[in-house]
């Protein structure tokens, strides 16, 4: 099977998801990746906290975590919520089949809606993947509708998460 890579040729700086030169790696040191990680397992940790763990000053270890900040490999310190407890237990993925990449950045819409966690432009069968969480399949439903009602949308794959055993961003370890 052939697989084709589905990207627009430009980006608007609200959409710029794809296409543009990526950014080169940051320059991290080892200490560096012990601090982010440290932020990633609970980024509630002080500074006084993260220093006695890094062998640091806390003032050393604020430093190194503005830089990381301004440099753009920290890019925003968010609380993880448990969705259950939130009534939108049922997660969900979602393959969107497009005719054209008109279609596929009008899908870009989506994100408006607080059922829709992440959207990905894809290779392979798809033109995009959606990461949704729902309160139920009716809901779900009633997004797939909001999809199937956009001009030149063509199917939908949806696949339910029956448990998530691993759910957690990039790892700063090489």
């Amino acid at each position: 099977m052939t697989t084709t890579a589905r990207r627009p040729a430009t980006r608007t700086a609200r959409t710029s998801r794809t296409s543009a030169p990526q950014p080169s790696a940051a320059a991290l040191d080892d200490t560096d990746r012990k601090l982010l990680a440290l932020l990633a397992e609970d980024a509630t940790r002080t500074y006084a906290e993260l220093g006695k763990l890094l062998f640091l000053s806390a003032p050393a270890v604020h430093e190194r975590a503005r830089r990381l900040k301004r440099e753009g490999v920290i890019k925003a310190t968010v609380a993880a919520l448990d969705a259950a407890k939130l009534n939108r237990p049922l997660l969900a993925f979602v393959h969107v089949d497009t005719t054209s990449w008109a279609v596929t950045r009008q899908l870009l819409a989506l994100e408006e809606l607080s059922d829709v966690e992440e959207i990905h432009t894809v290779t392979g069968e798809s033109a995009m993947l959606l990461k949704v969480r729902t309160r139920d399949t009716q809901s779900l439903e009633q997004l797939l509708e909001r999809i199937h009602a956009i001009e030149g949308f063509t199917g939908t794959r949806s696949y339910i998460a029956l448990t998530t055993y691993l759910e957690r961003g990039p790892s700063p370890n090489l």
